[in-house]
């Protein structure tokens, strides 16, 4: 007889992987999922079921009329609730099982290179956690964009990176939440940054009239003129917060 129940860790590691696999790939033949179908023990199908399940639960894709799975578990729910409440400590503690579950241990991803040996073993910790992080928040943001910039569309992962709307620095409880992330390739990345464009809380891409006092030559158009005013692409999960939308437009946006 197959096994039935799944336990709390599994459905935290199973959650990981549905924050970090695009809407269209939840399904049987997707690599990961049978990857982590062994690793459990258990079937593909069963593991693509358990990220359909997660998928019923979100609100983004309700709002698109996108169902998942028909039925799910208040384990589910519990599950859900408790990376949407904390996702700074809920990534890091997934992150942890999946490198116990392949017989790794996470402080090996710094090395000795990255650290100074005076470090204390609290703060190497405090280091793997944000690398870690790091890394799972990237994966997730990617993931919801179906690993396109949401501005021009490029679809070329190397150059993509997950960018935070209110930045890392300011706001440590929305580091990994998705909501403050958006997919955008280098070059709008670093205008993002830096205030020179941002995300209206309509989700329009707006220009700051510093770019706009530089020569207007082609270059400037292509890269960033021409897409002033217009719509960005949505992800199909974790639609940016208009709250920090609106943060992002008030205090780093050079209007």
């Amino acid at each position: 007889m197959g096994r039935q129940n799944w336990t709390h860790d599994e459905l935290i590691i199973a959650f990981n992987l549905y924050c970090k696999t695009p809407f269209g790939k939840i399904h049987v033949r997707n690599p990961e999922i049978i990857s982590l179908a062994k690793l459990l023990g258990r079937t593909p199908a069963a593991v693509s079921w358990k990220l359909a399940n997660f998928a019923r639960l979100d609100p983004t894709l309700r709002a698109r009329n996108i169902t998942g799975a028909a039925h799910g578990s208040k384990e589910d729910i519990e599950i859900w609730n408790k990376f949407n409440n904390n996702w700074e400590m809920l990534s890091f503690e997934s992150e942890k099982l999946i490198a116990k579950l392949n017989g790794e241990v996470l402080e090996e991803v710094v090395t000795t290179n990255e650290i100074e040996l005076t470090h204390t073993g609290k703060e190497r910790d405090a280091m793997v956690r944000v690398r870690v992080n790091q890394n799972f928040f990237r994966a997730t943001v990617l993931a919801a964009y179906n690993n396109k910039c949401c501005i021009t569309k490029l679809a070329v992962p190397e150059l993509l990176n997950a960018s935070h709307i209110i930045p890392w620095s300011i706001d440590i409880v929305n580091r990994v939440n998705p909501r403050n992330g958006l997919c955008l390739n280098a070059i709008h990345d670093r205008a993002f940054d830096r205030g020179l464009l941002t995300i209206t809380t309509d989700y329009q891409v707006k220009i700051s009239s510093k770019i706009k006092s530089f020569p207007i030559t082609e270059s400037l158009k292509t890269f960033l003129l021409n897409f002033d005013g217009m719509k960005m692409d949505l992800p199909d999960r974790f639609v940016p917060n208009i709250s920090f939308l609106d943060y992002h437009n008030k205090n780093i946006f050079v209007s």
